[in-house]
């Protein structure tokens, strides 16, 4: 994710759903609509588009290596999205996996100035919560195999789906009677469009003023094209741009945008 991450409410929304879950050490549910930005906020949360990349390479320690031991004291949580037809048994083996190298950099971060080494069981303890993405594809033995996780280790999970997971979940009584907390993640509103294409328009070099009539028709344009999905936004801009630059325009109007979204796939 090269752009800068834009904080939205419903972002703030899911940091306290989060941190609740981990403070109470339950299992919470986060449901959305594809594309409204779940993902992008558990990813946030866990601090994972600095501390995957470092911790897949994991080479000799060096200098740099401090700050990544702080991200990862801080967030003290692994992010984690199971293959398609994961089988159980691989999937707890990756969530060890990632739960050592999680623990390891918060422990680095911790006792700084202390002589390793410390047992390997003090490292996974580090790790508060684990985050789990697409958990409609877990099995119900890999469900089960986390329940048990949980019950075990008192590991504090999120399980993020799309709307519908929380009913599927009823079936499963062992799980759904450990469920403290369920948070739905919503598209956004017309406030918090207003602030997020505000950052857009700065991107671009612009200026948005909604009481412009011209950028009040391409708000409108923009409104009714997502609806609010915070991905299809991410998509929209850079089609914008390249139609501004193909055409050699300084304005973004309502026409700019619907040749940009004739580019696009949307689905209904």
């Amino acid at each position: 994710m090269n752009q800068a991450f834009i904080v939205t409410k419903e972002h703030r929304r899911f940091a306290e759903f989060a941190n609740a879950v981990r403070k109470e050490k339950t299992i919470g549910i986060c449901h959305g609509a594809a594309g409204v930005g779940k993902t992008n906020s558990a990813r946030r949360y866990a601090n994972w588009d600095a501390l995957e990349p470092y911790i897949t390479e994991w080479g000799p320690r060096g200098d740099h290596d401090a700050k990544f031991y702080a991200l990862a004291n801080r967030s003290r949580t692994v992010f984690y999205t199971p293959e398609v037809l994961c089988r159980p048994k691989d999937l707890m083996h990756d969530i060890d996996y990632w739960q050592i190298k999680v623990g390891i950099c918060a422990d680095q971060h911790i006792h700084a100035n202390e002589p390793p080494p410390r047992k390997m069981g003090d490292m996974t303890r580090h790790v508060e919560l684990l985050i789990i993405d697409e958990a409609e594809r877990l099995t119900p033995t890999a469900l089960e195999m986390l329940r048990d996780r949980h019950d075990r280790t008192h590991l504090a999970m999120i399980l993020i789906g799309m709307p519908g997971i929380d009913e599927r979940f009823r079936h499963y009584p062992q799980l759904y009677s450990r469920l403290g907390f369920s948070h739905h993640y919503r598209a956004l509103g017309r406030e918090e469009l207003l602030f997020v294409l505000d950052r857009h328009w700065t991107r671009l070099g612009r200026t948005l003023d909604p009481d412009d009539f011209t950028d009040a028709q391409a708000i409108a344009a923009i409104e009714r094209i997502t609806r609010g999905n915070f991905r299809l936004l991410e998509r929209l801009f850079p089609q914008i741009n390249r139609v501004l630059k193909i055409n050699q325009l300084d304005t973004i109007t309502d026409d700019v945008i619907e040749a940009a979204a004739s580019i696009l796939v949307i689905g209904n």
